[in-house]
């Protein structure tokens, strides 16, 4: 390459947002932060919401900063977020309302509801996704139960991302990434889930085009180029879903690795040609999620550091205020395995006191209650790495052979403790790298839809030449086969 190409990666991410530019020079890729701004849930009369206006607005501050930044015009801009939420637009493409937060309460009870409506197996045939009360699936019958005068009045589905990406290009299309998040889509049809649409009584007429990672969506519109004074550049659906775009910037060398995405969520599994969806599957609640290429994430999601990210804004909210590195080091000197929780319990999804509530867990199911801010960080860090040991034992028991090494990527990664926990608990090296790792991806996805780079594999390698990694081998494995036997037992797995 004769020179450098400059791509913006929008990411988008739960808690926060980021313009990352990302340098590319034929070799290596650089990353720097551009533009960062806060995000999170607005309460509204009880209902969880994103506020989407402002998002934009930050999201055409971060074009503007990055093109003055960057030493020539921009290549590609692609935008990522989380997944399964989504906005609804009128017929004439406006916004109806902004779009509701994952964790709001509406999606309580909507398992029972759908499974009356079409049994579980049935929806996880067609889908082959997880059931996570979150999904789009039942924010959308939510919606259809209490005759929710948006979903009657919609023309329009948008994922989040193809929200953004509809105002940047004009084009209304959902990245197949994304459309696999949603248990909406049919993953052998590559197609949306019409039977599972219509026995939830969904619109169907709302899905509209499902697009591959890497497709040109157009160019900047000329009226958002004018209004924040940039020159035109190509608009570039990367993979949309954050992970998807995270997995791509695995730094792998070989097949046969396994991979978690660590940040507010942990998410682990494997990198799949196909979907596996089988009765052992559906049995171990995994899911196949897409990516670039139309591989598939075969994995599980974890709710991860979203339990010490919660904590920390409760002890902040108190007046003792903690850096992670605090925490940290607080949970380094505390006794090991005082007690056990399953992370993934339901008492720990929503927003609340993350302290008082695994106190409560520990005291319900008979345990030493952690007392100190380092004995819950203890605990929180113990849970993830074991729960990482539950769900890599479910996927090799699935696919049928042995993962190795482990990859972790995304913001965790700082967290080396964890990733010490982790080899501890899985028995084997974990490489931990990059921590930009969903910006990686977005801008190496765009590099290959512009041909900057040949191919995934191309783009793992220019990975390993761009960012430090760093291995963990299996330490002090004492007391983790025994606290692994009592998740087993809390969870009712033995």
């Amino acid at each position: 390459m004769a020179h450098t190409r400059n791509y913006l990666a929008l990411d988008l991410g739960a808690s926060s947002g980021r313009a990352l530019l990302c340098q590319f020079d034929g070799e290596k890729l650089a990353v720097s932060e551009a533009h960062r701004f806060a995000n999170g849930p607005a309460r509204v009369f009880g209902s969880l919401y994103w506020d989407a206006l402002q998002l934009w607005s930050e999201i055409k501050t971060g074009i503007a900063r990055a093109s003055q930044e960057g030493a020539t015009e921009l290549a590609g801009v692609g935008l990522d977020t989380w997944g399964v939420d989504f906005a609804l637009l009128d017929r004439q493409g406006a916004l109806l309302g902004n779009p509701f937060h994952y964790r709001d309460a509406r999606t309580d009870g909507m398992f029972e509801e759908a499974f009356q409506r079409m049994p579980r197996d049935q929806i996880f045939e067609q889908t082959g996704i997880q059931f996570l009360q979150l999904n789009t699936l039942y924010q959308l019958l939510s919606m259809v139960i209490s005759r929710s005068p948006l979903l009657e009045t919609a023309e329009t589905l948008l994922t989040i991302p193809s929200l953004f990406h509809y105002w940047l290009s004009g084009r209304m299309a959902t990245e197949f990434s994304h459309a696999t998040t949603t248990q909406c889509y049919d993953p052998r049809k590559r197609s949306w889930a019409y039977p599972v649409l219509d026995a939830m009584a969904i619109p169907s007429k709302i899905f509209g085009e499902i697009v591959p990672a890497g497709t040109v969506l157009g160019p900047l519109l000329a009226s958002v180029a004018d209004e924040i004074c940039v020159p035109p550049m190509p608009i570039i659906a990367p993979a949309t879903h954050d992970t998807g775009s995270a997995v791509a910037a695995v730094p792998a060398s070989a097949p046969g690795f396994a991979w978690i995405s660590s940040g507010t969520w942990s998410i682990m599994g494997a990198e799949l040609d196909e979907p596996l969806i089988n009765a052992q599957s559906l049995a171990y609640n995994m899911t196949n999620e897409g990516g670039p290429n139309y591989t598939y994430r075969f994995c599980k999601n974890i709710i991860g550091l979203w339990l010490l990210q919660e904590s920390r804004r409760t002890w902040a909210a108190h007046g003792q205020q903690f850096s992670y590195e605090d925490l940290t080091q607080l949970a380094a000197r505390t006794d090991r395995h005082l007690a056990v929780i399953d992370a993934d319990h339901l008492d720990f999804m929503k927003p609340g006191d993350m302290p008082a509530r695994i106190q409560a867990y520990c005291r319900r199911t008979g345990q030493v209650v952690p007392e100190t801010k380092g004995a819950v960080v203890r605990c929180v860090l113990e849970g993830i790495a074991l729960k990482y040991r539950m769900v890599l034992e479910g996927v090799e028991a699935i696919i049928g052979h042995r993962l190795d090494p482990v990859y972790i990527v995304g913001g965790g990664t700082q967290n080396r403790l964890l990733s010490q926990f982790a080899a501890d608990a899985l028995g084997r090296r974990v490489i931990t790298g990059p921590v930009e790792a969903t910006a990686t991806g977005n801008a190496l996805v765009q590099a290959i839809a512009l041909r900057d780079i040949g191919s995934l594999a191309e783009a793992r390698e220019v990975v390993r030449k761009s960012f430090d990694l760093l291995s963990f081998e299996p330490g002090d494995t004492s007391g983790w086969d025994d606290a692994y036997a009592r998740l087993l037992a809390l969870t009712g797995r033995t």
